[in-house]
């Protein structure tokens, strides 16, 4: 979950990522950073998140990622 409060930090570091629940329906979080972020994570993480795992539900919370991350890890 480090590492990944890391990279939210390097994208914004003005949000509060622990505590933010609604990164992308409140627009904090816009296209153009899911896609960093999505770039980034799959480096990092040595995963692959496919076009059906970019939703909201996945991206609204650092909480969501960090549990998406480790169930895309465990496949």
């Amino acid at each position: 979950m480090e590492t990944l409060l890391e990279i939210l930090n390097d994208i914004d570091d003005t949000v509060n990522w622990e505590d933010e629940t609604a990164l992308i329906d409140d627009r904090i979080l816009d296209s153009f950073g899911v896609i960093s972020l999505i770039s980034e994570l799959e480096d990092q993480f040595e995963i692959e998140i496919d076009a059906s795992e970019i939703v909201p539900e996945n991206f609204n919370s650092a909480d969501a990622m960090w549990k998406m991350i480790q169930r895309l890890q465990e496949n």
